[in-house]
């Protein structure tokens, strides 16, 4: 079946990718894994503002020339970057809290207070993220949570035509070993759980645009370590790829740059149109902190030459996101919008 486009969803979807439909987005919207590490060194409750904006802006400088779009994040990032972002750049905003609420059912998500798709749109962002943890074995109750949260932010970024990037993570369970809180890959996940999660929201109800996803396979299993050889470890791609239903990126979930190399191979073999990662980029530049001066040097050192081979590699294999299935597989951005015709200013829903 193939799928239009509103004309805002259109336009949020050109304004990420770069002129030939890829995506090289750089994550600058984290929070705990930013602000932990920068509170541990001084030894307080909450890192310094000063110093996480700082991180975040030095990200703007070294590193938004190598991406095709921004993802920032309204408390820090996003109010002290916007005099400098490069407005050809597009501009991604980060909708969900870093705080979840944790039972033995599960994670259940929430919006950042007094911040909704709405504010994104009239702020400038060409897209809404949300990030939902989920595994399909978690308690009904929770699932149903996750899975109503998600479809309210569709119905909005529907209401305000607005792209939803939607991006999915397992988890550990109450009983699962390797208990961990931190925006990290689960150890021991079970590819099962990731492909059944991709299953579920690919429905149209929620409304998602485009899907941010996780390797189905741990980074280690993906670059050959393990008893997994590498036909079965893409046939789980391809799956992952086929169930997504429409465009979709990798994120990198904290692994290092050789890792994600892989996992990007694997995707683009699938159908993946890019990424949109961050620490795999910035990680071991930010282990210099607090030296800033050091920092800066590894991002211009060993960042920006990641982010030039991982380019490289998105420019020869990603499928451009209007060439998706999705939108007939079209050669070009040439596919059939909503309304493009003389009484389009009529039928063009306001907010």
């Amino acid at each position: 079946m193939t799928h239009s486009l509103s004309h805002g969803k259109l336009w949020g979807l050109r304004r990420m990718a770069d002129a030939n439909g890829r995506y090289k987005m750089l994550a600058v919207d984290q929070r705990p894994p930013i602000k932990n590490p920068i509170a541990k060194f001084h030894g307080t409750p909450e890192a310094p503002y000063k110093d996480v904006t700082q991180f975040k802006l030095m990200l703007l400088e070294e590193l938004q020339a190598s991406s095709t779009a921004m993802l920032l994040d309204p408390h820090f990032a996003l109010p002290k970057g916007m005099r400098m972002i490069d407005p050809t750049n597009g501009l991604i905003v980060t909708l969900e809290d870093s705080l979840f609420e944790e039972s033995d059912g599960g994670r259940v998500s929430a919006e950042i207070d007094n911040w909704s798709v709405e504010k994104i749109k009239r702020v400038g962002g060409d897209a809404v993220k949300v990030l939902a943890w989920y595994r399909p074995d978690a308690s009904p109750q929770v699932c149903q949570a996750q899975k109503d949260f998600t479809k309210r932010i569709g119905d909005a970024c529907a209401r305000f035509d607005i792209p939803f990037l939607f991006e999915l993570l397992v988890y550990p369970l109450s009983h699962d070993a390797h208990q961990t809180k931190d925006y990290v890959e689960m150890q021991g996940k079970d590819s099962a759980h990731v492909l059944e999660s991709v299953a579920e929201f690919a429905h149209a109800d929620y409304g998602v645009d485009v899907f941010k996803l996780e390797s189905p396979v741990s980074a280690a299993v993906a670059a050959g370590n393990g008893s997994m050889g590498s036909d079965a470890i893409q046939a789980l791609f391809d799956e992952m790829g086929r169930l997504s239903a429409r465009p979709w990126v990798m994120l990198s979930a904290g692994a290092d740059k050789a890792a994600f190399t892989n996992i990007l191979d694997h995707a683009y073999k699938a159908g993946a149109s890019g990424y949109l990662a961050g620490r795999a980029i910035w990680l071991d530049a930010f282990g210099a902190f607090p030296d800033w001066d050091a920092v800066r040097a590894g991002l211009q050192a060993d960042a920006v030459p990641y982010m030039k081979s991982i380019n490289e590699l998105t420019d020869a294999h990603a499928l451009p996101w209007f060439d998706h299935d999705r939108f007939g597989g079209t050669t070009g951005p040439d596919f059939a919008i909503d309304d493009d015709d003389a009484g389009f200013r009529n039928t063009y829903a306001g907010f």
